[in-house]
This record gives structure tokens, C-alpha cells and sequence, in this order.
């Protein structure tokens, strides 16, 4: 194993320790997660709903550029739809071609924020907008990191920021010796994603 794989193992371990410890958070906020649904209990909804800011003072507070910048920043949802409807076809047709498994949509966009009494309708929106468009993000880098892993599974000579999930199992720059005895290794090597989706 090399010294680059011992990193991503660390950083795939501390990961998995950061999501344990954020749902160590959730008894004490008094949320539980059922059926994939928030449920709070009684006494937190109230006082919830006791901190909801109006939507006029909302808007206020945010500055006379909000009434600039919205109409752009709402018109990007138009292409990210179709860009989101156009990676899960091409997903769709193209990896059981090639034996690449599927990404799950639905790990990546997470829409779950409207459940907050304490967010008016204005801030509800803008939520649900970032939470769509960060977990498309997200989606798409992994298409396309498992994409990439089947087709080029060199790593590059510059370092780029930050590195996708599948990029272990690419092969240094220049080594083409390595990249010529294991690129059909490479590509069928998704057995941690396989194990992921059973888990």
C-alpha cells in the first residue's frame, strides 16, 4: 500500500468518524430521523416557531442587492436541471454498458431543511436551492469520477483540489507500464462502492 492510498484511508476513516459524530448531535437537538423524515419533538417546534424571522425583515436585512442578484441566481436552476437530468441519462444508458455501478442520486441531494419551523418561506427556498445545487455538485463528481476511473485513471501531474473519491485508484502520471498491465483492473475495481450500497 502506498503512502497516497494510507492518506485517502485516513481521510475515508475520518470522514466516517465526522458523520458518526455529527449524528452523535442529533438527541441532544431533540430531532430523531424516521421513515427518512425529521420528526422534533413538541417543545422544539414551539420554540421554533417563537424564532422565525418575518420575510420582510429577512429581505431587508439582506440589502437592496437582493433584488439584483435574485433573478440571476434563481435563472442557474434552469441549466443545473438540465444538466442534473442529463448526467442521470447518460449515467443511466452508459455504466451498465461498462459494469460501472450506479451512483445514488438520492445520497447526494438532500432536501430535508423545509422540516425547520425556525426558516421562513423566503429562507426555506434559498435552502432547498443550496441544498440542490451542493448535492448536485456532488452527484455529478461522482459520475464522473467513476467515468473517469473507467476511461483515464491517471492522476495528474499538477495537484489539483480536492481529489474525488475515485482518484486512489488512479495510476501516477507517467507510469505507463502501470497504466498498460492494470487499466482492466482499474476499471472493474468498484467493489468498494458495491460493498457501500449493500452496507
Amino acid at each position: 500500500m502506498s503512502r497516497v492510498d494510507e492518506l485517502l484511508d485516513q481521510i475515508e476513516a475520518l470522514e466516517k468518524e465526522l458523520v458518526e459524530e455529527l449524528r452523535g448531535i442529533e438527541p441532544r437537538l431533540l430531532y430523531t430521523i424516521r421513515d427518512k423524515k425529521v420528526r422534533f419533538s413538541a417543545e422544539v417546534k414551539r420554540r421554533h416557531k417563537l424564532l422565525v424571522t418575518k420575510w420582510f425583515n429577512y429581505v431587508y436585512d439582506s440589502g437592496l442587492m437582493i433584488v439584483l442578484t435574485i433573478p440571476l441566481i434563481w435563472a442557474a436552476l434552469v441549466p443545473g436541471l438540465v444538466l442534473d437530468a442529463t448526467v442521470s441519462l447518460f449515467q443511466l444508458v452508459c455504466f451498465p454498458v461498462y459494469g460501472i455501478p450506479f451512483v445514488k442520486r438520492r445520497d447526494y441531494i438532500v432536501l430535508d431543511r423545509q422540516s425547520l419551523r425556525y426558516l421562513n418561506v423566503l429562507e426555506k427556498m434559498n435552502c432547498a436551492y443550496c441544498g440542490y445545487f451542493n448535492g448536485l455538485m456532488g452527484y455529478l463528481r461522482e459520475v464522473a469520477a467513476r467515468t473517469e476511473q473507467y476511461w483515464c485513471p491517471i492522476r495528474h501531474a499538477r495537484s489539483i483540489r480536492p481529489t474525488h473519491s475515485r482518484y486512489r485508484y488512479f495510476f501516477p502520471y507517467g507510469d505507463a507500464e502501470a497504466y498498460r498491465k492494470g487499466l482492466s483492473d482499474v476499471r472493474k475495481r468498484f467493489d468498494d462502492v458495491r460493498q457501500r450500497d449493500q452496507d
